[in-house]
């Protein structure tokens, strides 16, 4: 710890941090040691800029639910997680990507669906998904890839099912999103991956405003598009960050719940004998917590002077939120390092906080909590099928997880 605040002390640190060897569900130490001694500090990205970096719970959720922190990419100031995520920022707008009032404006047309009673009646649908799959799993070969059998189908099904898009594409949106959330992809890579979705999403619209279905993309070609209200490549731009957002993080966090818990075998024997739905919904809230996939920052950028914490923030400053570890913060949340199912979690920020605290939370929690509350106790013996430490982790990825989870039983 004193060696990396002593580098501090030469200029700021470098941002994304490594995290330790052997410990892929925990937060980078230099995070745990600039939260412990200087928690709102400068970094340094890739462009060579030095945004703040905010590392407690408390200043994190403070500075969120501030209406002078702008969540626009196009101003100056704000700090792009990569050069090609710069670009696309640039090229395209979404609602997550916007302030108030315009932001609240385009976020109600697509909010319904996500709705927590609309969200409810979909359970027996997931339910179905999640036993279909696991049925295949249990009469096919093993060991399987937990990925690519389970945790990748799930969200991707419930998704197509929510937005209207038809199944037999997912390698497309699935291959393209790959792209868009790799670290390493050039501008020129994310510009075309997404405008090959937005292509593809906007080729649907057409389609679905002449023969409309009981699906989001058709109640935005018929009740935004055709009135007006929203273009329809604007409408194909919010069908891409939904159909993006819906498969990715909830399948990463599949997997990578799975491995914590067979890594603690006392909190899974809990979680796969927990007869309580509230304790299902409890373990889901924790291994939120506990491993924040989303592990690069929420990005923002102040419009005015702000003092936080000590510190003054100056109007065009960038700031990165390190939501990973304001989630490991022991203030808000004792023996933080601990995988416990049985805390209370509520108040984790793995899904953002404030207007732009993520849509699609409601649809999440529930693929989530159907399948930790299925997929252990129908395979009670499930294990992984090779070493922990071969086990290869998307360091270089935006959304963190594995890219592949061998298991069998």
């Amino acid at each position: 710890m004193t060696e990396t605040l002593a580098d501090t002390a030469a200029g700021p640190l470098e941002h994304p941090m490594p995290r330790a060897a052997g410990c892929p569900f925990d937060p980078p130490p230099a995070l745990q040691a600039l939260q412990a001694d200087r928690p709102i500090s400068r970094v340094r990205i890739w462009d060579g800029t030095s945004p703040w970096l905010i590392t407690r719970h408390d200043h994190l959720r403070t500075l969120l639910g501030d209406p002078r922190v702008s969540a626009d990419p196009t101003r100056p100031g704000y700090p792009h997680r990569t050069a090609g995520m710069k670009a696309s920022d640039q090229a395209r707008q979404t609602f997550l990507t916007m302030d108030d009032p315009e932001h609240a404006r385009l976020r109600r047309m697509v909010t319904a669906p996500f709705a927590v009673k609309k969200v409810e009646a979909l359970r027996p649908s997931v339910q179905k998904i999640v036993d279909d799959l696991i049925d295949g799993m249990l009469a096919g070969p093993k060991p399987v890839d937990l990925v690519e059998a389970f945790a990748l189908p799930v969200p991707s099904l419930v998704i197509c099912e929510l937005l209207g898009v038809p199944y037999e594409d997912h390698d497309l949106f699935q291959r393209n999103t790959k792209v868009v959330v790799r670290r390493t992809s050039t501008s020129e890579e994310v510009l075309a991956a997404q405008r090959e979705l937005a292509d593809y999403l906007d080729d649907l619209l057409t389609v679905k405003r002449a023969r409309p279905a009981d699906d989001l993309l058709s109640v935005l070609a018929t009740e935004r598009v055709a009135t007006g209200e929203m273009t329809q490549r604007h409408a194909a731009e919010t069908g891409v960050l939904l159909l993006a957002a819906g498969h990715e993080t909830t399948a990463n966090m599949i997997a990578l719940g799975t491995l914590a818990l067979l890594r603690n075998p006392d909190q899974l024997a809990l979680l796969r004998d927990a007869e309580d739905p509230k304790t299902v919904a409890g373990a889901v809230e924790e291994l939120l917590r506990y491993l924040n996939i989303t592990h690069s920052g929420r990005r923002r950028v102040a419009l005015e002077d702000i003092e936080v914490g000590g510190e003054v923030i100056r109007a065009g400053d960038g700031i990165i939120f390190a939501n990973d570890i304001a989630n490991r913060d022991p203030e808000a949340f004792p023996e933080p390092d601990r995988l416990d199912i049985t805390r209370d979690a509520r108040r984790h920020v793995a899904f953002g906080y404030g207007v732009h605290q993520c849509l699609g939370q409601p649809l999440a929690r529930l693929e989530l909590q159907v399948v930790y509350s299925t997929l252990y106790s129908r395979i009670p013996t499930l294990a992984l099928a090779t070493g922990f430490d071969e086990v290869e982790f998307k360091h270089d990825g935006i959304v963190y997880g594995v890219y592949e989870l061998p298991v069998t039983w």
